[in-house]
């Protein structure tokens, strides 16, 4: 969610989209919508109201600086697990 929103504020439904449209990812309204709060609670994720000119005003959400670390310590993490799985997904060449 937090690389989702790192290039700017998006809103609940445009959230789903893009993250519907990463391969292999399962999302929802009813997963989204939840760990959205959360991450506001937590102070990751900032909201703000816009109107909107296809319906009823709409809640934007973008990272605040806290995010962004999180984001970048994620990231690190990631990158960790990932070459330690490769490694053993290739030990002894079996792959």
């Amino acid at each position: 969610m937090l690389a989702a929103l790192r290039d700017g504020e998006h809103y609940g439904f445009e959230l789903v989209k893009t993250l519907a449209a990463a391969d292999g990812l399962l999302t929802s309204e009813g997963t989204i919508y939840p760990l959205l709060a959360r991450l506001r609670r937590d102070g990751t994720v900032e909201t703000k109201w816009r109107e909107s000119a296809a319906g009823p005003p709409r809640r934007y959400y973008s990272l605040t600086t806290n995010g962004h670390d999180a984001l970048e310590r994620f990231a690190r993490d990631w990158a960790r697990f990932r070459d330690a799985v490769d490694e053993l997904l290739t030990k002894d060449g079996d792959t």
